[in-house]
């Protein structure tokens, strides 16, 4: 196949990379000629770069920069198969292109923009032949994030979606089908972890770092959400938040918060300023957590499921015993109120967190800090590491992980992506252990209802209010990760 890549930077670069790899002929051209040779001479470094690690040889570096063809403009006549558009993200600059490419190249020709963020059906729309042009996104270092989003126009060839599918899983790359909605799809998917993580910090359940923690050791995430915000950019975050909330008419479960523009508006920007929510400047160390200093021997009494995960407590039922309660999806408050329990030495601990590396300890304002203190050394018997948080519905990692499934419901409920691209989408794209909807299953359709409905009845937010999909499956016995039938398949 032959391809005309138009714009040369990052991402034109990688994707011209990606192309030349595969076997194909690759065309570049770029408003700024200069942008062409230098995109050239950083794919041959790249490919310099794989040769030193042993994972290509020379005489395969020189093929490939070889099928590299620069060109002097981007609107050359030529016989090509498909353009991929790679400029700046402005609606009027991609559709000005467009327009002199429909004038320059054969009406067979394939037009596909990377966008992540514009509408692909506006795009067209300012096209002669809107049923020509499809989205096809890429994700930053092209040829390591091996995932692309084909995204049809309303007026787009169903054979495009086809061949372009076809084109990119031939190249070692995941193709994942989703409609021209905001976002697309995982960068919409994405919103349950940031959303949910910057709605904790607003409640101040927890500092930035206790989150990341909680993300990673509990939930196995390789990043917390505050680091990957900061390794975006809390510019470029800031702005697909407010896109995608305004975009889907300010829905609840996408909430944007005050804490992204405010730190924008600061310059805290992340990595690239060298302080975002975290100090990433010269001579920033580590970060490290408090030393537990309580008493792990003091006499506790706690329900069956939590004696089970600490067999080195000491159980007892006194007037000094500490008492762990395992809420899901209510508070540690709410339990004292209705159990009569002690509110100075009951404390909540997140069922989600017994079983892993790092407990979660939730406190109440009414708890004593001694005792406090001493449920979080129970709690780190065994070397365990202890989180200690404010007092939430559901505390840190479920309201994370049910945030995470009810967004990915919410698209197979829209058919924005079936639910097998939308696991493979998010779990290749966003790097989680296990995709969303098959996570929720995980967890029990039931399990996560009666999760989401404590959450809402605690809460009165709507943000948690159940999704039909999981509402459903639950009551129907469906699992999680099937769409089931549909009036068409009837």
């Amino acid at each position: 196949m032959r391809i005309r890549i138009v714009g040369t930077g990052v991402m034109g670069r990688g994707i011209a990379q990606w192309a030349a790899t595969a076997g194909h002929t690759v065309e570049l051209a770029d408003a700024r000629p200069e942008s062409v040779g230098e995109a050239v001479a950083f794919v041959r470094s790249m490919l310099d770069r794989a040769v030193e690690k042993g994972r290509t040889t020379a005489e395969d570096a020189a093929t490939i920069v070889d099928r590299l063809i620069p060109l002097s403009s981007p609107a050359e006549p030529g016989d090509v198969d498909l353009v991929v558009e790679a400029v700046r993200e402005d609606i009027e600059t991609k559709a000005a292109l467009f327009g002199e490419l429909e004038k320059a190249l054969p009406a067979t020709t394939v037009f596909a923009t990377n966008t992540s963020s514009l509408p692909i059906t506006q795009i067209g729309a300012t096209l002669g032949d809107p049923s020509r042009l499809a989205g096809l996104h890429f994700f930053n270092p092209v040829p390591l994030m091996k995932i692309v989003e084909v995204i049809p126009g309303a007026a787009t060839r169903p054979e495009i979606v086809d061949t372009l599918t076809t084109l990119v899983r031939d190249t070692g790359h995941r193709a994942v089908v989703v409609s021209d909605t905001p976002g697309f799809l995982i960068n919409h998917a994405g919103r349950g972890l940031v959303t949910e993580a910057l709605a904790l910090l607003e409640e101040k359940v927890a500092e930035p770092a206790v989150l990341d923690r909680i993300a990673r050791d509990v939930l196995g995430l390789k990043m917390g959400p505050f680091e990957l915000m900061d390794l975006t950019g809390l510019d470029v975050t800031a702005t697909v938040i407010e896109s995608i909330w305004t975009g889907f008419r300010y829905a609840d479960r996408l909430r944007a918060s005050y804490l992204t523009p405010n730190r924008v508006a600061a310059g805290l920007h992340g990595r690239k300023t060298g302080r975002g929510w975290f100090d990433h400047g010269t001579g920033a160390g580590p970060l490290t957590e408090p030393e537990i200093t309580g008493d792990a021997t003091r006499p506790v009494w706690a329900e069956r499921a939590v004696r089970d995960a600490l067999p080195e407590a000491h159980w007892q039922e006194s007037a000094e015993s500490l008492v762990l309660v395992a809420t899901w999806g209510t508070t540690v408050a709410a339990a004292v109120a209705e159990q009569g329990l002690p509110a100075d030495r009951t404390f909540g601990v997140d069922p989600l967190s017994l079983d892993t590396g790092r407990r979660v300890l939730a406190v109440t304002p009414a708890a004593d800090p001694v005792a406090a203190r001493d449920a979080a050394a129970v709690l780190a018997s065994g070397g365990k590491k202890v989180s200690i948080v404010r007092d939430t519905a559901g505390s840190v990692a479920q309201r994370l992980l049910s945030s995470i499934v009810s967004v990915a419901a919410a698209i197979a409920e829209q058919g924005i992506a079936s639910p097998a691209d939308i696991d493979l989408g998010v779990t290749t794209g966003l790097g989680y252990p296990v995709g969303p909807l098959a996570w929720g299953e995980r967890v029990g359709a039931d399990r996560l209802l009666a999760l989401q409905r404590a959450l809402h009845a605690s809460t009165g937010d709507p943000r948690y209010r159940p999704t039909r999909w999981v509402t459903e499956r639950a009551q129907l016995g469906l699992p999680l990760t099937e769409a089931g039938t549909s009036p068409a398949d009837v």
